[in-house]
């Protein structure tokens, strides 16, 4: 299990490759019509992650995986699988360190990612269609070539890279009473997590999953590792099958309470971020919000609530 030693480590490796993201203090705001009935707005401080390296979160995993390699290791280059912004986490730490890359993408991945990723001018592959299909692939081309893969979270050290949030976070606003975190495969949660429970053992930590890919919400209910026979739902970056085993752990130990939003409302909360605030973010980064807006934190007073915006895109419009 990471200790808060390992965050702070991944937080001085990673750093001066690294943007240290704002904190946008939104108040109450008035959600009008898109606010469930009877619902009390709390007090919101969103974690601009979407203004990140790369345009996510997912950068600050890879960069810290990467690093942590033995350099004859990483030589032969790094590869991966990736609904878009891992694949672009990776493509960047690929450049610091002057290494050949490979991403995986499967076919449900949104065109501007696929465009996004191929204009970089780097090796994209798109196989099968979701992303445990193109993970397959990529774990069978590192066995093939030698090239380092870097798991988007199911990796002790991308978890730890992606716990830097938490650090910056409570340092930017200390007196945090819950935290909202979009799930997918349970990297940013799980780090985020942990780690804050380390600073601020009080703090209510909540997943939020799209309806149609419950991969943790059903993996915690059961209490193991749950495989969905499919999924369905646009934020195809929150949409894996299965998670891991480390992840489930972690998450298990550290998050109160997994709640699901729909693609509606996720689109909802994406268009008034456009709107109101001028950010630009994918339908996975609105996931927070959206949980928010719903009412679904599970607490007629969650206090001061930070969500973490974690990746720009236009999907969400």
């Amino acid at each position: 299990m990471l200790q808060l030693q390992d965050f702070r480590a991944a937080r001085r490796l990673i750093s001066p490759h690294m943007r240290l993201t704002p904190v946008f203090a939104i108040g109450q705001p008035d959600f009008g019509a898109a606010l469930r009935n009877g619902t009390q707005t709390p007090d919101l401080f969103l974690k601009l992650e979407n203004l990140q390296v790369s345009g996510s979160f997912k950068a600050r995993g890879a960069m810290n995986a990467a690093l942590n390699l033995d350099a004859t290791v990483r030589e032969n280059g790094l590869v991966t699988a990736s609904g878009g912004n891992h694949g672009m986490g990776v493509i960047n730490a690929a450049r610091v360190l002057k290494v050949p890359v490979k991403i995986f993408l499967p076919t449900n991945t949104p065109k501007p990612k696929i465009s996004k990723l191929r204009k970089s001018g780097v090796d994209v592959a798109l196989h099968g269609a979701v992303w445990d299909d193109a993970n397959h692939a990529a774990m069978a081309h590192a066995r093939e070539t030698g090239m380092a893969y870097i798991h988007p979270f199911a990796d002790p050290n991308v978890i730890a890279g992606q716990g830097t949030i938490a650090l910056e976070l409570l340092e930017q606003q200390a007196d945090l009473d819950t935290l909202v975190v979009a799930v997918g495969g349970g990297g940013l949660i799980s780090g985020v997590a942990s780690a804050a429970k380390m600073l601020r053992p009080g703090i209510r930590i909540i997943g939020v999953e799209p309806v149609g890919a419950p991969t943790l919400f059903e993996s915690l209910k059961n209490n193991e590792v749950v495989t969905l026979p499919s999924v369905n739902t646009a934020a195809t970056s929150l949409a894996p099958r299965q998670s891991s085993a480390l992840n489930v752990d972690m998450i298990g130990k550290n998050v109160d309470r997994i709640v699901l939003v729909s693609d509606d409302e996720m689109r909802t909360a994406a268009g008034w971020m456009w709107r109101e605030l001028g950010l630009s973010v994918e339908l996975s980064a609105a996931a927070g919000l959206a949980a928010v807006m719903q009412g679904r934190l599970g607490d007629a007073a969650p206090g001061k609530t930070g969500i973490i915006v974690c990746g720009t895109g236009t999907d969400g419009q």
